[in-house]
């Protein structure tokens, strides 16, 4: 894995992004932002499954205003997500939003950034340039790629904001297609010292989407790029939260919750193995340690595994050999399988 960027700080609330910080999970509620209990139900429901920054939709003035009440019952910093309209952004600075997402595509004249840029300075608010391939603004030179496209629609407005004297600037060049993302992020990266928020822009239900979400963050983290993520998926903003940690986790860049081993059974298992991971799977969810668990179905990786892990069972037919920091703990049959695993889990 090559060294990571890095990149100026930028306090978005009470949470660093870039400057050496750990990487920043993000996420993005999908309720009328206007219907205050609703969101701060959602945003809740992202702070209890790890959730640090969450992003909100402005798409009128009563959602802008909305954000002074959202603000009041939420832990996690908050930012507002704005297109077209650059009066929402004045309205959602005032209403105490943490940071901005502008979108070069819909909101590029240089008045409205600069009066945007003003307010945002005066209350220390930092704002995303972030650009969509889906909604790219003209380009003076139609021969570029996309990719190409996205980082000159960047750029753009980064230097306007620097001609403002703001430097409270984070990043992304976003899109579907993962070898246009990996790109955009390449170049950008040689081109700006601000924070780059990554992901791969509507990515789909949690199927495709992690799939695709994965390919796209995972090749751009292991080349050192990315100070937050967001995994965009079409589904509940939790399993975007769970999906990115599970991304961070994979290549040891963060530690969040239990790491789950367990085999993918074959014709050597005794017992169902599928449905047993499942169900420890399901049970982990309520755990937030880094608590590594293995749940193995044979003999030619199951022990291994499982002493390899904190806590661990090797099954065989009717049994199963439980394993604790690598040394054989006991033998426990298989209708407490589950019992004894998340005992001993709960131990650690």
């Amino acid at each position: 894995m090559k060294p990571r960027r890095i990149s100026k700080p930028v306090k978005i609330g009470n949470v660093t992004v870039g400057g050496g910080a750990p990487i920043v999970v993000q996420s993005m509620t999908k309720t009328n932002t206007a219907d205050v209990r609703t969101t701060v139900e959602q945003i809740k429901e992202l702070e209890d499954c790890g959730c640090e920054i969450v992003r909100v939709a402005v798409p009128d003035s009563e959602a802008a205003q909305a954000i002074k009440d959202i603000k009041k019952a939420i832990a996690i910093p908050l930012i507002a997500d704005i297109h077209f309209d650059h009066r929402l952004a004045l309205s959602a600075i005032e209403a105490g939003c943490d940071g901005l997402r502008l979108n070069p595509g819909n909101i590029s004249d240089p008045e409205k950034i600069k009066a945007v840029a003003k307010a945002a300075k005066e209350r220390n608010v930092p704002i995303r340039v972030g650009v969509n391939a889906g909604s790219l603004p003209p380009s003076p030179n139609p021969q570029l790629s996309i990719a190409e496209r996205m980082v000159e629609a960047a750029l753009a407005q980064v230097r306007l904001l620097e001609e403002l004297d703001f430097e409270l600037i984070k990043v992304s060049v976003k899109a579907f297609d993962v070898p246009t993302t990996i790109e955009a992020y390449q170049s950008i990266t040689q081109k700006v010292p601000y924070p780059l928020h990554i992901g791969v822009t509507e990515s789909g239900p949690p199927r495709t989407g992690i799939i695709r979400s994965t390919v796209g963050i995972s090749t751009l983290l292991y080349e050192g790029i990315g100070d937050t993520i967001r995994v965009s998926l079409s589904a509940h903003p939790r399993e975007e939260v769970i999906a990115a940690y599970e991304i961070l986790k994979s290549l040891n860049l963060r530690q969040h919750g239990p790491i789950l081993v367990s085999c993918p059974s074959c014709g050597r298992a005794e017992v169902d193995i599928v449905k047993l991971a499942a169900e420890v799977e399901q049970k982990l969810l309520k755990v937030d340690k880094p608590v590594k668990v293995a749940v193995m179905g044979c003999i030619v990786n199951g022990p291994g595994e499982a002493k390899d892990a904190d806590i661990g069972i090797a099954c065989g037919k009717g049994r199963a050999i439980l394993f604790k920091k690598g040394e054989k703990v006991k033998t426990i049959k298989e209708k407490d399988f589950v019992k004894v695993l998340m005992g001993e889990v709960g131990r650690l």
